[in-house]
């Protein structure tokens, strides 16, 4: 039976990272790792707060399955033992890396989906003036950038950020700070500026108005979705769900879950926490499934693991093994 080791990193973030509930200068991650003989697996998850998680919760929550994995604990027994969330992921994605590593073959085939392909991930800009997140999209280059946004000020923000970069294509994400009543106005602004996607504007648990007001541009849930137990009740607000692996409790549910949406008629978004390469490595293969793809994570700190994916311009490349799967 693998053994289990819980390790706690901190990678430093290139500047400041702000959304509209915060900002952090380094990212925290859980690792949770499985060693069989010579085999390791690894996973990592991201710990956040919104959902009531902290670090030491998830480290305490990954280290306490190590009694159900001396008596033969698999990634489908995983799936019950556990809720959900971060705690998990980190798991998950490591039986999946094991399984890999003990079988000799690519986590795809594990997986039955064809070997991934290089895609394009949106790079994201932190919030902040409309006119430092203009000169930061001038200077980031990028063909597809996802926005920050934070509630007053967004529709100056939208403005400055089409007319400084005319050619890209934006996906805005407001993490849950519009309001019902400026709503109808954020989504005009972002029509005008050709934005293609609008994450959670409304906060989850008050995203009614979504289902009464035009949709200009297309409307992602992040935050009202996390795997398939919430996905029936979201179809007359939104078009789209954002699968991220912190959520859905790891790659096994965020397979499943992109399954059950694309068959219930929504876009498919890929997404990530602030996390390093070993994160976003398993989201690759739920990526190949979606129509946007976030996985900038490791773009944004100061330094990356070794090794980590790799990245050309706008183009994240499949992990190779030595990182994961």
């Amino acid at each position: 039976m693998p053994s289990l080791t819980v390790e706690i990193e901190r990678f430093p973030i290139a500047g400041t990272f702000t959304i509209s509930r915060g900002s952090k200068t380094e990212a925290v991650v859980v690792v949770a790792q499985l060693r069989d003989g010579p085999f390791l697996g690894r996973g990592e998850c991201v710990p956040y707060a919104r959902y009531g998680e902290t670090v030491e919760g998830v480290a305490d929550a990954i280290r306490s399955v190590a009694p159900a994995l001396a008596v033969g604990l698999d990634r489908a027994g995983l799936q019950r033992l556990m809720p959900a969330g971060a705690a998990r992921n980190a798991l998950d994605c490591a039986f999946w890396d094991l399984e890999a590593k003990r079988a000799g073959v690519p986590a795809h085939r594990i997986a039955g989906i064809p070997a991934p392909r290089p895609l394009t991930t949106a790079y994201t800009l932190s919030l902040d003036t409309p006119a430092v997140m203009a000169q930061a999209a001038a200077a980031a280059g990028r063909p597809l950038l996802k926005l920050k946004l934070g509630g007053a000020g967004d529709v100056e923000r939208i403005t400055a950020i089409s007319a400084a970069v005319p050619q890209a294509r934006l996906i805005v994400d407001a993490n849950e700070s519009w309001s019902a009543a400026d709503l109808q106005t954020n989504l005009a602004a972002c029509a005008r500026a050709g934005v293609e996607l609008i994450e959670q504007p409304l906060p989850a648990n008050d995203d009614s108005a979504l289902a009464h007001v035009a949709h200009l541009v297309p409307i992602c849930a992040d935050e009202s979705v996390h795997d398939r137990a919430g996905l029936a009740d979201l179809r007359t607000r939104y078009d789209a769900v954002n699968i991220k692996l912190d959520k859905t409790g790891g790659l096994t549910e965020a397979l499943a879950l992109a399954d059950a949406a694309k068959a219930q008629g929504f876009t498919l978004m890929v997404g990530c926490m602030l996390a390093s390469s070993l994160a976003m490595a398993p989201a690759m293969l739920v990526a190949q499934l979606a129509q946007f793809v976030d996985l900038d994570g490791p773009l944004l700190l100061a330094r990356d693991r070794e090794p980590g994916l790799r990245y050309d311009g706008a183009l994240a490349f499949p992990p190779e093994p030595a990182l994961w799967g």
